[in-house]
């Protein structure tokens, strides 16, 4: 009996901790990625953060230039890929801990781009381990800019 009883207790403790893990994970936050069809770099960017907890929706665009015009992305801005999330933009390789922040801070900003594609950024991993520095730069719909966040 006390056998039986020590087993019980176990598979109870067991299965609480098992629920447990599975209330503790957070659901993936959905965001749609616009990008051609041809770019590797966007695809990287993509498994980059569906590993770090966000649900990305693909859709790949012929003409990405005249659909970052239609959603306010300027040039000086313009990567290679395109991003909507929580009402923001999030434009290029834009570090995973940069969109968090975004989402979780909340700023009166249309969003976040990093201009270019620079060596190291997410999803421009170079086999050297070369990182060129960066800057994730937050713009307004009327086009003022600051730095969001130095890489």
């Amino acid at each position: 009996m006390r056998t039986l009883l020590i087993g019980m207790t176990g598979v109870l403790i067991l299965s609480a901790a098992v629920v447990g893990q599975q209330q503790a994970k957070p659901k993936p936050i959905p965001i749609s990625v616009y990008k051609s069809p041809s770019c590797g770099c966007c695809a990287q960017w993509v498994d980059y953060m569906r590993k770090n907890g966000f649900d990305p929706k693909v859709q790949d665009v012929d003409n990405i230039g005249a659909l970052k015009l239609k959603l306010g992305v300027r040039e000086e801005f313009s990567s290679c890929h395109t991003t909507e999330v929580g009402g923001y933009i999030v434009e290029g390789h834009v570090p995973v801990e940069s969109v968090q922040r975004l989402l979780k801070e909340r700023p009166k900003i249309a969003g976040i781009a990093v201009p270019g594609m620079p060596a190291g950024s997410p999803g421009v991993e170079v086999p050297s381990g070369k990182k060129d520095p960066y800057n994730v730069v937050a713009f307004t719909s009327d086009g003022q800019t600051t730095v969001f966040d130095r890489r």
